[in-house]
């Protein structure tokens, strides 16, 4: 009996195959295929879109398909990340165990030279919008970490520690083309996101540092570069380290730089990348930036950076949710229907779409303002710059961390809503990808700050700018381009809210009025992204 004969045999009578369906799906061009992007590259880049559009037109069949599926590959659960403590000879070698194909992704995906000053800034970001819409991979987040750890280094260059320099061009222009790794390990079991809370200690050792204790939660554990919170000896003030990972001569021996790596821990999501506990035992460690002012330094520049990113982030899982959902539902037919062909079905189908487009368009809006306002990081509220200067620096401050709530939130409820379009295919990890990017997106919304932690520090922002920003003025210039009825009542909104106990005790209306705050901040960012729609469209 042939082949096919023992096929036919195993289905009987039935020949349904989804063969079609993956087809389309398997020759989809993310760049290429994706309108709402084309138009964002072509309005936000200006005179450099055909050199831009040209490298982008030449990445994406990389990742749309090669990168793809190796990071499905990763994503199985036999071979997620684990740690092999020792050698055959008794050695403490603390090795995280990864996939060939994870080396071979990170390999190609740091080979870019993304942060290099080879690169145009907005190249950058669509290469990096693209490669977040295969999920974490054990990739993006590293990717991410390193982006920080180079802006740091640039922003603090300091030529008593020689050290930093080799450790930047390593990282931003790769050295015999190999791309270091960067990563940051702030939480400590006790604080969490509350860097003031950190006891890990910094004891002085010449010019340089020794770190004793533990960080709890540090993702990128396979990392080369790691930017470290501490609180020096004697000090209650947190500072910044740059800690190798190795110093040199020691990676091919496996021996670590005075720390241990206790165990990998289990999460709900981005399982591909080794989060881990780590103890430090007289790791040596390079300051930098002010001494008393690592909490500034930290939370301004490398999670500024990474807010910012997870907003990127969203936009790409959204856009690859709502493509392969429209796909999927213009292929499955139920009930003698193209899903698509239910009115239920495609109201789903437009929300998904437009929050996709929404989250997209407001990415690249923001980012826009980022680079036009030169990078900013560590702004900080107080400055000498002129007023509309620091209205302009205060904007993307919150609308950083707006993005970073919103679209984390929106995202978690797309990504669900895409998976109900497939049934119960949907869930089915071997048939889509959705439901592990649902995952990433969930553990997402945690990184850098929950939405909680965040809201506040909005509201905090705003009170302590009120006498020389007003929220009137605030709402205005953040929804220009909104109808003028939008921008007053999101005005008088604001102007009641910030009269109200959301940050007081807990009672009946400190509760209502925390209640109405979480939506206004909601509500508030899904018009500002409508807006940046409208600006492309």
């Amino acid at each position: 009996m042939n082949l096919a004969s023992q096929e036919t045999n195993v289905k009987g009578k039935n020949s349904y195959t989804f063969d079609e369906f993956i087809a389309k799906r398997e020759n989809l061009d993310w760049y290429r295929d994706e309108p709402i992007l084309l138009k964002a590259v072509e309005k936000f880049t200006g005179s450099q879109f055909e050199q831009v559009h040209e490298k982008l037109l030449s990445f994406s069949p990389r990742v749309s398909a090669k990168w793809n599926q190796l990071a499905e590959r990763i994503a199985r659960p036999e071979v997620r990340p684990y740690m092999l403590h020792y050698d055959a000879f008794n050695h403490r070698i603390d090795r995280i165990v990864r996939p060939l194909e994870v080396h071979q992704l990170e390999s190609e995906v740091f080979g870019e030279g993304l942060f290099s000053s080879k690169m145009a800034p907005w190249e950058s970001f669509v290469k990096r919008m693209l490669t977040h819409q295969i999920g974490e991979g054990g990739v993006t987040c590293p990717l991410t970490c390193t982006h920080g750890l180079i802006a740091l280094l640039e922003q603090f260059p300091d030529e008593q520690y020689p050290e930093l320099h080799e450790i930047l061009l390593h990282t931003k222009e790769g050295v015999n083309g190999e791309f270091a790794i960067g990563a940051q390990f702030m939480s400590e079991i006790q604080g969490g996101s509350d860097l003031p809370a950190n006891v890990l200690e910094a004891v002085p050792d010449g010019n340089n540092y020794r770190l004793y204790g533990n960080k709890f939660f540090c993702s990128a554990a396979h990392a080369d570069y790691s930017v470290v919170t501490a609180k020096i000896s004697g000090t209650d003030k947190v500072s910044t380290f740059i800690v190798p990972a190795w110093l040199p001569g020691d990676k091919e021996k496996e021996i670590r730089n005075g720390y241990q790596i206790n165990r990998i821990k289990w999460k709900l999501g981005t399982a591909e990348l080794p989060t881990a506990e780590i103890q430090y035992n007289g790791a040596l460690a390079y300051p930098i930036g002010p001494k008393d002012k690592g909490i500034a330094v930290a939370v301004g520049i490398v999670l500024t950076l990474s807010r910012l990113e997870i907003g990127i982030a969203c936009a790409g899982f959204m856009l690859r949710a709502s493509r392969e959902a429209h796909l999927y539902s213009d292929f499955r037919t139920v009930f003698g229907k193209k899903v698509s062909g239910y009115p239920l079905a495609a109201s789903k189908l437009k929300r998904i779409e437009n929050a996709a487009q929404r989250t997209t368009a407001g990415a690249f809006k923001i980012y826009d303002l980022f680079l036009q306002l030169e990078k900013p990081l560590n702004p900080g509220i107080k400055s000498n710059h002129p007023i509309e200067m620091r209205k302009q620096l205060f904007n993307l401050r919150e609308l950083v961390l707006l993005q970073k709530i919103c679209a984390t939130n929106e995202g978690a409820e797309i990504l669900r809503e895409a998976i109900s379009m497939f049934a119960g295919h949907g869930v089915m990890e071997e048939f889509s990808s959705l439901p592990r990017i649902f995952r990433d997106v969930v553990v997402n919304e945690q990184w850098e700050g929950p939405r909680n932690l965040l809201l506040t520090q909005i509201y905090r922002d705003l009170q302590r700018v009120a006498d020389w920003y007003s929220p009137r003025d605030f709402v205005s210039n953040v929804l220009e381009g909104a109808s003028q009825d939008t921008i007053r009542q999101f005005a008088e909104q604001l102007e009641d809210l910030l009269q109200r106990p959301v940050l007081g005790e807990v009672s009946e209306a400190s509760i209502e009025a925390a209640t109405e705050w979480d939506k206004f901040c909601d509500t508030f960012f899904k018009t500002y992204q409508e807006v940046a729609l409208s600006e492309i469209k």
